[in-house]
């Protein structure tokens, strides 16, 4: 079975959904715009053969360099888990006239605003919204839909360039800041608890989800540079308060015609239970998430993933076993890494609870933390009991520093 997988080198969680094809027997065709010598190790290992392209954006130019590539091969799948390149896999699905989701139901997953009309049409509850490309209509959308606002790019990734915008003043900042946007979703803000909704589906039937909690919610993670970001996948994803995100998260995989393999979905719970969707992306969460689910359940989701794509079904019955706590940590200052504090303490009272320790180390350059969740670095931890996985995970955050200079 020939499965051709986009960009196998990144984001970094690639190479192990590659190593899962070829642990399930595919023949694994990468396609990246990276050297092949560039690939991580893991990723040059199960590859059975590689296509590097000048650039992935180029859509039209990369279908023809398939082609070229493949000659007479068959291909059974096209798979795609980056944000950046699921309208390219659904472009190469229909030149090759290979099974799985085409362009038109892609774009529902990629366009944000397109994706909320499809789904207020299904009477799901959605932020109020409007597209935006100019100034003035930005300015439109805000005395229509009213203050506080979310400003985001029409088919961005995750939290960046998302801007919660409160007053007048701060409208025409955010603007200023998207100048090179083209297209923008004006949202209402809602004011709530955000979780994910994950999937990993067959022919549209769920046959595992996961839900995790933001600690704070990202927007607040992204605005705040001394807060370490945690997200807590639940162990109890069947809890009472949980319930109408999960209704919600199958009624959004049906009303977008989701097919097979991860999603990726957001939604909110607000104070007096009413539930709201945020977005969903047709691809894995990123931010090591998709190892969360690893460690929660002590199951392979990358070879899971790999089974399903290829031939319809999990192999594992997957029994829930621990929350699972991601601790993000920022240096404070610039430069280089020079000084890890509380290191220690934190390896000695988390114990056994601690399962990857991954912080950059002294001499390393610190990351610019508005550009990655990751920053510089993480602690995962997992226990059986929520209050005890917090009280851990919130002693990664108030005790663990790093320092730059």
């Amino acid at each position: 079975m020939n499965v051709i997988f986009l960009s196998p080198g990144y984001p970094s969680e690639m190479p192990h959904f590659v190593r899962g094809l070829a642990q399930v027997g595919a023949r694994v065709l990468g396609v990246g715009d990276q050297p092949y010598e560039a690939l991580p190790h893991e990723a040059q290992r199960h590859l059975s053969a590689y296509l590097a392209v000048p650039a992935m954006w180029d859509e039209v130019d990369v279908v023809r360099r398939v082609r070229e590539w493949l000659g007479n091969a068959e291909v059974a799948r096209v798979e795609s888990l980056s944000e950046y390149s699921v309208l390219l896999a659904a472009r190469l699905r229909e030149a090759l006239g290979v099974p799985g989701m085409g362009v038109e139901t892609v774009r529902a997953f990629r366009d944000k605003v397109r994706m909320k009309e499809v789904l207020d049409a299904a009477g799901l509850r959605t932020p109020r919204h409007q597209r935006a490309n100019t100034a003035k209509a930005c300015w439109e959308a805000a005395e229509r839909i009213g203050y506080p606002l979310i400003l985001k790019p029409i088919d961005g990734a995750g939290s960046a360039h998302t801007y919660r915008v409160e007053t007048p003043d701060e409208l025409r900042k955010a603007l200023t800041q998207l100048a090179q946007i083209p297209e923008v979703s004006v949202e209402e803000f809602i004011d709530g608890e955000e979780y994910t909704f994950d999937t990993l589906t067959a022919n549209g039937q769920v046959l595992y989800h996961n839900i995790a909690w933001y600690r704070p919610r990202p927007l607040v993670a992204r605005t705040l540079e001394w807060v370490s970001p945690q997200v807590i996948a639940l162990r109890d994803v069947d809890a009472t308060e949980l319930a109408g995100g999960t209704e919600m998260g199958l009624k959004v995989l049906k009303a977008l015609g989701f097919e097979s393999g991860f999603t990726h979905m957001e939604w909110y719970r607000k104070a007096d239970g009413e539930v709201v969707f945020g977005e969903i992306g047709a691809r894995p969460p990123g931010a090591r998430q998709v190892d969360q689910m690893n460690y929660a359940c002590d199951f392979d989701s990358f070879a899971e993933w790999a089974r399903i794509v290829c031939y319809g079904a999990m192999e594992t019955t997957v029994e829930r076993k621990y929350n699972v706590a991601t601790v993000f940590k920022r240096a404070q200052g610039q430069g280089r890494i020079h000084h890890i504090e509380g290191l220690d303490l934190i390896r000695r009272e988390l114990g056994p609870a601690l399962v990857w320790e991954n912080l950059l180390p002294v001499g390393a350059e610190r990351r610019n933390w508005l550009q990655t969740l990751v920053s510089d670095g993480f602690i995962l931890l997992r226990h059986p009991d929520l209050q005890r996985t917090l009280e851990l995970a919130d002693l990664v955050g108030s005790r663990l520093h790093l320092y730059a200079s």
